[in-house]
């Protein structure tokens, strides 16, 4: 596995809590300027994965590079700007105006007081993230939606190099999924690399460039000619019987029909 054009290169990782092995041997070269998208059922290791890449959680059995740099050197003002995290839960804040929750993602660059080019980024981040019409609401008033796209602008407005997303779809309307895939895949043609779990495979392969499939622990692989929408190869990750609908020149992964039940009264 080499590192050419890697923006996170990650060998023989392994994790545990306690006695309980989460990640096992995992190597993975995720490449720079794509969306790649971590699957898998719940507690199979995706957000583990994604902590440790964020320093949330050591590194102590394997090796991750990101940029090239071993991320136990990296100190925290330095992974700040290399890289930008946004976990499942976040807290709700004092009652703070989106802005100035947004400009807390500017930390890493404030000395004492936000200055103008740190409120024009956060302006920018409000702007790409579609709530510069929320700037003045209080951010505790705001809907579940509408607290993930403010919290997704925090974490642009950081201007990290890489994007670490753990379920940013989860609490977005169907309008808002569109929306915030759109932005993410319009992220990375602005060279920014973007790595996201998501529960929903459909979203993954409509705006995904790389895949990351983990099953108990183990990263898996289909084998070429074998593409990752493949019916059968999905059904070794999630267990459930499916089927393949080609879509353009991908698929999407639906239940096999015997386990639907329709009510037609």
């Amino acid at each position: 596995m080499g590192e050419l054009n890697s923006a996170i290169f990650i060998k023989n990782l392994s994790f545990s809590y306690g006695l309980n092995r989460v990640l096992q041997d995992v190597s993975v070269n995720i490449e720079s300027s794509k969306l790649t998208v971590i699957l898998g059922k719940n507690g199979c290791g995706k957000s583990t994965l994604l902590r440790i890449i964020a320093g949330l959680l050591p590194c102590k059995q394997g090796e991750i590079r990101i940029r090239n740099q071993e991320i136990r050197t990296l100190t925290l003002n330095k992974m700040a700007k290399l890289v930008g995290f946004l976990g499942q839960k976040h807290r709700a804040v004092f009652p703070f105006t989106v802005e100035q929750v947004v400009l807390t993602g500017r930390a890493g660059y404030v000395n004492v007081v936000p200055k103008a080019k740190d409120k024009e980024v956060a302006g920018y981040a409000m702007e790409r993230a579609g709530i510069q019409d929320l700037k003045d609401r209080f951010y505790t008033e705001l809907s579940g939606g509408e607290q993930q796209l403010v919290m997704i602008a925090r974490v642009l407005a950081q201007e990290p190099e890489i994007l670490l997303l753990d379920e940013p779809a989860t609490h977005l309307d169907f309008a808002n999924q569109i929306k915030l895939m759109s932005l993410l895949k319009e992220l990375t043609l602005g060279d920014l690399t973007v790595v996201a779990v998501l529960h929903d495979p459909n979203l993954a392969f409509l705006y995904g460039d790389d895949f990351i499939f983990i099953r108990k622990g183990d990263l898996l692989r289909p084998v070429e000619p074998v593409k990752p929408w493949d019916a059968e190869f999905m059904q070794t990750i999630y267990g459930n019987k499916l089927h393949s609908i080609p879509y353009c020149s991908r698929a999407l992964i639906v239940p096999a029909t015997e386990t639907i039940y329709y009510d037609n009264r």
